[in-house]
């Protein structure tokens, strides 16, 4: 449904507004990556396989884990120990992942006023964190055992921030307004 929005409405708007000669040169979304850091897994093993399958609901997809890269005497840390989890969402699936966190997740989240505009990098991309998994609607509150934060990354072809606050705009992610 976005991915066919995009495709047939927000690629030409998007041509005309940044004022692109080849329609190939506007901005479009590569992948989504939804990453979870789990400290915790390293004095307990089972979180791994609880958060595994919280992800697996959120994406419909098995997360990959994320090993440490150097060993950390002070948190007892060594290189190779599995610390987090993410997953990669890319086609269909990244669109879907979008439109669902755009209508029903952001919505969930308390007190919301819009996503922050400072998550933008120079080279497009930009990255959002949620405090709690437990504003998707596949998550039941009574089957999680901790609160735990995600991170979204959305990586575009955006040349820079203003490339793609404005892709990500028409996406319909709901940035907060400016003061």
């Amino acid at each position: 449904m976005l991915a066919q929005k995009y495709n047939s409405e927000i690629k030409k708007e998007l041509q005309k507004e940044l004022g692109k000669a080849n329609i190939l040169a506007v901005p479009k979304m590569i992948k989504v990556v939804i990453n979870v850091g789990l400290g915790e897994a390293l004095l307990d093993k089972k979180v791994i396989e609880k958060v595994r399958q919280q992800l697996a609901l959120i994406t419909g997809q098995k997360p990959a884990p994320t090993t440490a890269k150097r060993s950390i005497s002070n948190f007892k840390l060594r290189a190779g120990e599995v610390i987090g989890l993410k997953v990669t969402l890319r086609g269909q699936r990244m669109y879907d992942f979008l439109e669902k966190l755009v209508t029903v997740v952001l919505s969930r989240v308390r007190d919301f006023r819009g996503i922050s505009r400072k998550g933008f990098d120079d080279q497009g991309n930009y990255t959002l964190g949620l405090k709690e998994q437990t504003v998707f609607p596949e998550i039941e509150y009574s089957q999680i055992d901790k609160l735990r934060g995600l991170e979204i990354t959305i990586v575009t072809t955006a040349k820079s921030r203003e490339e793609a606050f404005k892709l990500l705009s028409k996406l319909g992610m709901p940035f907060e307004k400016e003061t």
